[in-house]
């Protein structure tokens, strides 16, 4: 009753078909994790856009601040409207 046979290792005996769940898991399991990679690694691209995109205009406001060309309510304002 337990045991190796022909079929798979196992209680059920006599359906052969029973051998090809555990292969069809496996291949829904890895495909999902597959999935699950591809758009880990998509919202990091879009993240890494999005930060590029605002950094430079936080720079310049920086920049401009440094240099005293704005003051400091005129920065922490703007600031606020950047972010």
């Amino acid at each position: 009753m337990f045991g190796f046979t022909r079929h798979g290792y196992g209680l059920i005996q006599g359906m052969p078909w029973f051998g090809w769940i555990g292969p069809i898991f496996m291949i829904v399991f890895w495909a999902l994790i597959v999935t699950a990679v591809v758009f880990f690694i998509r919202y990091l691209i879009r993240e890494s856009r999005h930060s590029r995109r605002d950094a430079p205009s936080l720079e310049i406001l920086k920049t401009r601040y440094a240099k005293g060309e704005i003051s400091k309510e005129e920065f922490e304002d703007k600031k606020k409207d950047l972010a």
